[in-house]
């Protein structure tokens, strides 16, 4: 039996691994994957906050799992597929079952990808789900985004900031963002759309030189040349295990209060999967912290 369980080994899981192991909780991990969740796709975060220019993120993730394990904290590599409550509660994995009063649900979100060919080879070298933490590597660059809702154009108008052209490819005839942003969109002159266009491949060599799209209308097929690929088609939260265990919002995303509580007494949430504003490393680790910090709370009510 565990004081603590957090599902999932990313900056939120981490982050509230090291509250509970400094409150003297007996925590286990449960990832599926590698500790550090989304953030080991890219080389280097560039906006974590006491590092100057930019830190790589396998310093970072090494650094928080040394913290972790040094404070007793265990760590098993095995996915959760179920949670019910049973004397506290029990998580079913892939590997065994594991026990525990307590539990944190910190298991990140998936970016929504374009399933074409060159996407995966170019993940990191060019190919990014992340404005906010890529852009700066493009100053001065042509870069191209793919995506017509709000969360595309704040991007693209983002990257307007630091790219010499921005380049948004949609496949409808109208961009389904909302109209002031649209406004905002247009009157960019750094800013170029690009509709009814669906993207086919992302060519390069060592890293992306063009985005191969076609036309949905007359089929016709061309190439944008472009350092990068930026694609804000949509994200989800990795809540299907849930199952119904948990009140979810119509997006999959799981809800809590401000403390991290979710609808079910002893579970809280943390990170990209819960409902969010904004999904950065930092936000993760604040979730992480506050969550470990209700969890800790309601473990010292019930004894």
């Amino acid at each position: 039996m565990y004081d603590l369980i957090i599902i999932g080994g990313g900056p939120a899981g981490l982050t509230a691994a090291l509250y509970a192991g400094r409150a003297r909780l007996k925590t286990l991990i449960l990832e599926k994957m590698a500790l550090g969740g989304q953030i080991i796709l890219t080389s280097v975060i560039e906006n974590f906050p006491g590092f100057p220019g930019s830190i790589a993120t396998d310093k970072l993730v090494s650094a928080m799992e040394k913290q972790v394990k040094d404070l007793g904290v265990q760590v098993k590599n095995d996915e959760a597929t179920r949670i019910i409550s049973d004397a506290g509660f029990k998580i079913y994995g892939q590997e065994a079952g594991y026990q525990a009063k307590a539990v944190i649900v910190a298991s990140g979100a998936t970016y929504k990808k374009l399933d074409i060919p060159g996407e995966e080879k170019f993940r990191a070298r060019g190919v990014s789900y992340c404005a906010t933490c890529d852009a700066p590597f493009f100053k001065g660059k042509k870069v191209a985004v793919v995506g017509g809702g709000d969360k595309a154009v704040e991007e693209a108008l983002y990257l307007a900031r630091h790219a010499k052209e921005v380049v948004l490819v949609h496949r409808r005839s109208e961009l389904r963002a909302s109209k002031i942003l649209q406004e905002k969109l247009f009157q960019d002159k750094k800013i170029a759309t690009v509709l009814n266009a669906v993207p086919l491949e992302i060519i390069g060599g060592k890293t992306v030189t063009a985005l191969k799209i076609k036309d949905v209308n007359t089929a016709e097929i061309k190439e944008i040349k472009t350092d990068g690929v930026f694609v804000f088609i949509g994200i989800r939260a990795n809540a299907a295990f849930l199952g119904d265990f948990l009140k979810l919002a119509e997006d999959g995303f799981i809800l809590t209060d401000e403390e991290m509580r979710t609808s079910q007494e002893g579970v809280f949430a943390a990170g990209d999967c819960r409902k969010r504003p904004l999904n950065q490393v930092i936000t993760a680790c604040a979730d992480g912290a506050v969550a470990a910090f209700g969890a800790n709370r309601y473990l010292e009510a019930k004894q």
